[in-house]
């Protein structure tokens, strides 16, 4: 692995590391999910502070060069991570889905109450002005 490539490794996970610290303090990105990329930045400090390791994986991969290997490497997270965020988001749709349509049944709950609580004629006379 050339120094450039270990040197870029560390400068990208420092910054990834200073951005989520920031993201956390702000309350913008909950700790469950800076845990993923607290993780990542280490692992690429890891590679760039012991590059054999890097060079041992490249090699049982197949890859020709260690910096295909942590390219595909890198993909390869990212393309979990988002699989991921894909099943917890078609989660939080089906919840937002079922709080919809349980405020939408209280609503209509709550109107049918109210109308029973009117006087009869006016209850009629509302009935004819509300269209259907």
């Amino acid at each position: 692995m050339t120094v450039t490539l270990r040197i870029l490794l560390i400068v990208a996970s420092v910054l990834t590391t200073i951005l989520l610290m920031r993201k956390i303090r702000h309350s913008k990105l909950q700790i469950e999910d800076s845990i993923f990329w607290i993780g990542f930045a280490c692992i690429l400090i890891v590679f760039s502070l012991f590059p054999a390791v890097p060079d041992f994986l490249s090699g049982l991969a197949g890859t020709y060069t260690t910096a295909n290997f942590i390219y595909l490497f890198i993909i390869f997270l990212l393309i979990v991570k988002m699989f991921y965020m894909s099943v917890k988001m078609s989660q939080m749709e089906t919840k937002i889905k079922d709080l919809v349509q349980e405020i939408a049944l209280d609503e209509n709950a709550r109107r049918a109450h109210k109308k029973e609580d009117m006087p009869a004629a006016y209850r009629d006379e509302k009935e004819e002005k509300e269209p259907v």
